[in-house]
């Protein structure tokens, strides 16, 4: 009750982002108390318990019990309004009450918090146990540091800095900055836009490009006044959430990086999430960028915007089961069921079944691998005596032309494109493969067999034909002035739509132009209809699409993710190297680019370690592994690039006395144990540690592709791009420490990482 007898209502309690990686830092009796500690206080701030005590020497920084050594540190918007900063050791808070500066940023208008005592022993302990920098190419050309004791910023002064948001408490210790250990010492406690502004910086890219890309997004606007004493207007722009319940604060902590995402979206990230679109627009970035998050909240944000209903109008599709099985588990976490139920989720083969399944429903074909699909080519060819092509090359004309581009007939072939196949071939050329085209599907058909691209090819015809009849039918009833024909709709036996009105697409890079065509046709077009996130740097497969040539059209709206929160600066830099001088597509005929991809993560340097012997590197395999005896084994993984070697990898660590488990197609086998499993399973996953052995040349890339340097050219440089992917995406699997083992030569792409 207050003074007068009425009855008091609880506080609105908001957590500001990166307090809640401070609490999850502590053990996990202190990690409880501030569960307890929220419950509480949301009830009743004023109970004795908490001691609640405005500090000395500051207007709106409150200190809270929280147990017998940490008390939480809140700032008090207004009368019942609390945003939670920090839970310090009440020692830290008595011993460093002048430290403690926040306020309200002049440029982005967000409240920013700060402890400059944390800040100035952080930036002390990395120049204590500064290591030299990696010698692998950084994503950006970075300037030569300035000489040895020389600020790295001092060229922008604190009015530029300023300019910029950085947080005004931190210039004076920005300025004194003398090299990247303590730049990153600094970027750990700062506010996230400080850390960003000074990355970029430092990475070499030039003080007006920061102020558009990083700085403009999240300015106030001009013609928005601000006013500097306005806390409930600032907490909007914050990186801040409410803690509504028990479980809000729990999620955040618990769930790790997810947890966080479901919260703190970068502004970049949330740009796109709730933007309007004309059409389709696409979202790239570099590993661990956010972009799958980013696809979730669309989503959520998408159906949000639904009228009431119990139909499923938003599709959610990837590029294997594996993937669309973790979508399903994320939105649900992210959504909740009532989310959930509006929203189709699938992968796109099984999408593609689905199709073919309610024209065909009792087609007793039996799926074959793309492995067993080839060796069906080279059969047909030893059989008919054919040599003036090679199995290989039938194989990808078949997959990439006459089915990506759901070619029907031999005059549609003549016309079709190839641009990208390299090998040239005459009208007389494309008689003859059409004509053994033609054969190999008889072929599977005798055998009661189909590939996955057959029907995929086939849905993308029938989605198309049902597209045709959609349209077809709006022009005659705009034609009725809008009257429909009752006789004309009951003769088709049903009311024809469009089978979604929002399609979302993750992992878009590994989608086949004959998936485009059937996503292309199952939603109408009009603005937010597709919505897809992926990297070409990523892909796995030999799925190389122009959108715009299969009517997906994203000219204009594209935007990137630069800003890696998964993977250290030292991680990601080898992995760039593997990438280098190697050009990617960016899925509409132009060029992509990890240009600005970075990380605020520090760690140890990734090691490369070589052995005489297969037999010698699984020891070496061992050996790391017992290194890494102060982790989960499940947090652990060891890649390597075929199947037979998961096997032996899983053999030798049995007879070592260590737990493993099998990544298939449907997952780890098991849910104990360190995970193996070849490059190609690793695709979406993220591992704290992780071993890449068998990196060999000759298997990284394998020897086989050599054999396209003279037939095939352009085959060749497809099948280098593809294995130097497989292995930057196994790379950037890891969080904090990466270790590569190879015998005998290290595969090529190893070259520019041997400086580190």
């Amino acid at each position: 009750m207050t003074a007068n007898g009425a009855p008091r209502k609880g506080a609105i309690l908001r957590l500001l982002d990166k307090a809640d990686k401070e609490i999850a830092a502590l053990d996990q009796d202190s990690v409880d108390a501030v569960y307890k500690f929220q419950h509480d206080f949301r009830r009743n701030p004023d109970a004795g318990v908490f001691q609640l005590t405005s500090l000395q020497g500051h207007q709106r920084l409150w200190s809270a019990h929280v147990n017998n050594e940490y008390r939480a540190l809140l700032l008090r918007l207004a009368a019942n309004d609390w945003l939670l900063v920090s839970v310090k050791h009440q020692r830290h808070v008595r011993e460093n009450l002048d430290s403690l500066a926040y306020g309200i940023n002049q440029i982005t208008g967000a409240i920013e918090y700060v402890d400059l005592s944390a800040v100035t022993e952080s930036v002390r302990r990395r120049e204590a146990t500064q290591r030299p920098a990696p010698a692998a190419p950084k994503p950006t050309p970075v300037p030569p540091a300035p000489p040895a004791g020389q600020p790295l910023f001092a060229q922008y002064g604190a009015v530029g800095l300023a300019e910029l948001g950085v947080a005004e408490p931190l210039i004076p210790i920005v300025l004194k900055l003398t090299d990247d250990d303590e730049l990153l010492g600094l970027v750990e406690y700062a506010p996230r836009h400080t850390g960003e502004v000074l990355l970029r910086l430092r990475d070499g890219v030039p003080f007006e490009q920061v102020r558009q890309d990083v700085t403009e997004p999240v300015a106030v606007p001009a013609a928005e006044q601000l006013d500097p004493e306005d806390w409930q207007a600032a907490v909007d722009r914050s990186q801040a959430v409410v803690i509504t319940d028990d479980e809000s604060l729990r999620s955040i902590l618990e769930e790790g990086d997810f947890g966080r995402w479901k919260i703190f979206l970068h502004p970049t990230q949330e740009k796109p999430v709730r933007r309007e679109y004309s059409g389709p627009a696409r979202v790239g970035g570099g590993p661990g960028t956010g972009k799958t998050i980013v696809a979730l909240h669309r989503v959520c944000h998408l159906v949000s915007q639904l009228p009431p209903g119990h139909t499923r109008p938003v599709l959610l599709t990837t590029f294997n089961k594996n993937l669309a099985a973790d979508l399903r588990a994320r939105l649900l976490s992210l959504g909740g069921q009532e989310t959930l139920s509006r929203v189709d989720i699938t992968h796109v083969d099984q999408l593609a079944t689905r199709v073919v399944g309610e024209a065909d429903p009792g087609n007793p074909k039996r799926r074959i691998s793309d492995t067993q699909a080839l060796r069906e080519w080279r059969d047909l060819l030893v059989e008919s005596g054919e040599n003036r092509w090679g199995a290989e090359f039938l194989s990808d004309e078949w997959n990439q032309v006459i089915l990506g581009q759901a070619v029907a007939s031999r005059s549609d072939y003549f016309r079709a494109r190839r641009a990208g196949r390299g090998r040239s071939v005459s009208r007389a050329d494309r008689a003859g493969i059409w004509q053994l085209a033609e054969r190999y599907t008889q072929r599977l058909d005798s055998k009661g067999v189909e590939t996955h691209r057959q029907v995929a090819e086939r849905a993308a015809r029938m989605e198309m034909t049902r597209k045709a009849k959609i349209d077809q039918r709006a022009r005659e009833l705009d034609e009725r002035g809008g009257q429909y024909n009752i006789h004309v709709e009951d003769g088709s036996g049903a009311w024809l739509r469009y089978r979604y009105r929002h399609i979302v697409v993750d992992e878009a890079q590994d989608l086949s132009a004959a998936h485009w065509k059937m996503l292309r046709a199952m939603v109408p077009s009009a603005p937010n209809d597709l919505f897809l996130v992926g990297d070409t740097h990523q892909r796995i497969y030999d799925h190389q699409v122009t959108l715009g040539s299969l009517g997906v059209n994203i000219r204009g709206r594209s935007s990137r993710l630069t800003l890696s929160y998964r993977t250290t600066r030292e991680i990601l830099h080898s992995a760039l190297g593997v990438l280098a001088g190697t050009a990617y597509d960016d899925l509409d005929g132009g060029e992509d680019s990890l240009a600005g991809y970075r990380s605020v993560l520090h760690g140890p340097r990734p090691q490369l370690r070589s052995a005489p012997s297969w037999e010698e590197e699984l020891e070496l395999v061992v050996e790391q592994l017992n290194a890494w005896h102060d982790v989960p084994r499940e947090a652990v993984a060891v890649c390597v690039p075929t199947n037979e070697m998961v096997t032996e990898v899983a053999y030798r660590l049995r007879q070592r006395g260590i737990t493993s488990t099998e990544i298939t197609s449907d997952g780890p086998r098991h849910e104990e144990g360190v995970h193996i499993g070849t490059m190609y399973r690793f695709k979406g996953l993220e591992y704290r540690r992780m071993i890449i052995a068998g990196v060999s040349e000759g298997l990284v890339p394998r020897a086989s592709v050599e054999a396209w340097e003279r037939t095939d050219p352009q085959r060749h440089r497809r099948e280098l791009q593809r294995a130097r992917s497989l292995l930057f995406v196994a790379a950037t699997r890891a969080r904090d420490a990466l270790t590569i083992t190879w015998n005998g030569r290290p595969s090529r792409f190893l070259e520019p990482l041997a400086g580190s």
